[in-house]
């Protein structure tokens, strides 16, 4: 368990390369990051800058070339992939851009599938106060069809806050809603990280939106360019 008074988050001197027809290309240079337990903090950069690699990175979805990150106090690197999905089952949810929901299922059953596959007894009232925190308890019954896309992105949300993790991880959260349903969406997502105080990090082409964390890098080319103080949402 990690310092209450450090990082829940760090990475240092993170590079990332892959193998491709040309030879190697680096998608991450030395990139270097701090978040503190309930901050806002958001990654920011051109398509191809390495904003959801560094991402998925970070959340120990994939390992670095070189480099550490460490998530809680445990060092990414050391965990084999069984240890670090059981860190993730633990500790993190995840927002992305495509809503993931399963179309056999209704939202509540959406919402109930991560605390089902740990073996929870009270996955359908838990279900039911996490669609209560996002506005959807009269939807709670319809098929992920029957809802817009502000709503199903609402399902997505209570899904990945219901077992409480202490960390969220979005990936362009509000990229396929029109402005008006993705202000709604980005005022829930920066509601619950104050009411819960569960550690947000974002990864965005929205200035408006990045602006509204805490904190925020720039990358470009696969570099941290720029990192600045934002205001508060």
């Amino acid at each position: 368990m990690s310092d209450p008074s450090g990082p829940v988050l760090e990475a240092n001197d993170v590079s990332k390369s892959v193998s491709g027809p040309e030879g190697e290309l680096t998608i991450l240079r030395g990139v270097s990051l701090s978040v503190r337990e309930g901050e806002s903090f958001a990654i920011v950069g051109a398509s191809g800058s390495g904003k959801t690699t560094l991402l998925g990175l970070l959340a120990g979805l994939d390992l670095p070339s070189s480099g550490h990150i460490r998530l809680d106090g445990q060092s990414l690197e050391t965990l084999d992939e069984e240890a670090r999905a059981d860190l993730r089952r633990r500790l993190v949810g995840f927002v992305f851009q495509s809503f993931h929901l399963l179309p056999a299922l209704t939202a509540e059953e959406n919402v109930m599938l991560p605390l089902e596959l740990e073996g929870a007894r009270d996955a359908r009232a838990r279900a039911r106060d996490a669609l209560e925190a996002v506005g959807l308890t009269p939807r709670r019954r319809h098929y992920p069809a029957q809802l817009s896309g502000g709503e199903q992105q609402r399902v997505a949300i209570a899904r990945a806050f219901v077992h409480g993790p202490r960390l969220l991880f979005a990936d362009e959260p509000t990229g396929n809603l029109d402005q008006r349903t993705g202000r709604h969406v980005a005022d829930l997502l920066f509601a619950l990280n104050q009411d819960r105080r569960t550690t947000l990090v974002l990864v965005t082409h929205d200035a408006a939106l990045a602006a509204r964390c805490r904190r925020r890098i720039e990358l470009a080319e696969g570099r941290v360019v720029h990192a600045v103080e934002g205001t508060t949402a």
